[in-house]
Parts: structure tokens; C-alpha cells; sequence
């Protein structure tokens, strides 16, 4: 190679691939609506299976309505025991489901979801569990006479909806359980996350998640290895001619 040959540059190397772009805010609100609703609608089978837990409580038919057939039953505090531990669980279940399925969405819109249907499923559990049943106790306690013996089906008493100035109807008690325990157990899971923006990150070296590494045709070209250094002259040869 003469001297006065430029050397070749080696080739400049493709920036790295951009991420994926994020989702459209559309598609975002209905996902967010989407989870709300299954999480909503779970808890009819939540409420099922407390009413089937949940013990009825003996009470006897008096003129002045149903007493209870014991001096202190158990049976109520047992049901309020019941929908606490249900109720604890399905919000922990409820978060560890919108944690991993949910990927793209941590952060807090992942938490107000987790909670909000974690209430409404609480809400729709309540009802149908206290409903199973009530219609055969109402009877009774209308066609029955002094002195019979029947049963009440499960409710709350150390939870409900309680009117505030007559309109505004506020939630309290164990009702409330279920997002408590989705909401300590999402910030659980945000703490121990290893990446900052809570989102699954590549790992040095790889590429983004859902963008494709680009296909070769062949083998890759090899770097150009550097011009190698001229020879110095022999001994005695000619200079070069100068200028």
C-alpha cells in the first residue's frame, strides 16, 4: 500500500435499536377498564363461597321480631371473621395478578386499579352473599309464629356503607379489607422491584422486548483490520525523489 493512500475508515455502528413506544391512551383506558370489570365481577363467586363458610345464626320468631336463639352467639362475629380472611386474600391474589399481567401499566395506575376492583368485587361480594338465604328468613319472619325457630343468613356488622349527612354513603369496616390488602401488597411488590420505572427493562446487551433484532442475509462482514505501517527501507536503497 503506497503512503499516500488514505487508510479506510472503519464503519460507523448502527445506534441501538429505539424502545418500544408506549400504548396508545385509548388502548391504556381499556385495559384499566377491562381489569376493573373482571376484578368487579369476581366477586360474586367471592360471595358465594363466604355465604357457604360463613355459619347462619339461630334466632326465634317473637312478636316483636327475631332474637337471637343464645345469649351471645358466635355465628355473627364468625361471619365477619370469614369476610375479613376472604377478603384479605382475593386483594393480595388480586394484586399479584394486575402486577404480572398487567406488565406495562406498574405504577400508579396498576395500584388504583388493583384497588378500586378490589373494592367493587368486596361491594358485589357482600351483596350476594348476604342475600343468599334471605328471602326463606323473611318469610319466616312474617308467616311464622311466636316461639319458632329458624335461622338468619350471614351478614356484616363490622362493615357496611354508612350515610354521612343523610347522602353520602361512606364505606368502613372489613367492606374495606380487600383493597387494603391489594394496596399493601402492590407497594410490597413496587419495592422489591429490581427496575427503577417498575417496567420489565432489557438487560445490557439485549434488545428491547417486542422489537425484533434485525435478520442478516449472510454472514456479517468482518472489521476491516487497520492499514499496516509502511516498511522502513533497506539498507542503501534510494531515497524517494522530494518534492
Amino acid at each position: 500500500m503506497s503512503p499516500d493512500t488514505p487508510a479506510a475508515e472503519p464503519p460507523v455502528p448502527a445506534p441501538p435499536a429505539d424502545p418500544p413506544p408506549t400504548a396508545a391512551p385509548g388502548r391504556s383506558a381499556r385495559t384499566v377498564a377491562v381489569t376493573l370489570l373482571v376484578l368487579g365481577l369476581l366477586g360474586a363467586p367471592l360471595g358465594l363461597l363466604w355465604a357457604a363458610l360463613a355459619p347462619a345464626t339461630p334466632v326465634v320468631k317473637t312478636p316483636n321480631g327475631a332474637v337471637y336463639g343464645q345469649p351471645q352467639p358466635e355465628q355473627p362475629v364468625a361471619a365477619d371473621g370469614w369476610f375479613s380472611l376472604l377478603g384479605l386474600g382475593f386483594g393480595v391474589l388480586a394484586a399479584l395478578a394486575v402486577w404480572f399481567v398487567l406488565s406495562r401499566r406498574r405504577g400508579p395506575v396498576g395500584l388504583v386499579t388493583v384497588v378500586a376492583g378490589s373494592f367493587a368485587a368486596a361491594l358485589l361480594a357482600w351483596q350476594v352473599g348476604r342475600r343468599i338465604g334471605l328471602g326463606s328468613y323473611q318469610r319466616m319472619l312474617e308467616t311464622a309464629p311466636d316461639g319458632t325457630a329458624f335461622t338468619k343468613p350471614a351478614d356484616l356488622r363490622a362493615g357496611g356503607i354508612e350515610l354521612v349527612l343523610g347522602v353520602l354513603p361512606v364505606p368502613y369496616g372489613n367492606l374495606l379489607l380487600p383493597a387494603f390488602g391489594a394496596a399493601a401488597m402492590y407497594t410490597l411488590l413496587a419495592g422489591w422491584s429490581r427496575w427503577p420505572s417498575l417496567r420489565p427493562e432489557p438487560e445490557p446487551g439485549e434488545p428491547w422486548l417486542g422489537v425484533e433484532a434485525p435478520v442478516s442475509s449472510g454472514p456479517a462482514a468482518p472489521w476491516p483490520a487497520p492499514p499496516a505501517a509502511p516498511e522502513p527501507p533497506a539498507p542503501g536503497a534510494a531515497e524517494p525523489p522530494r518534492g
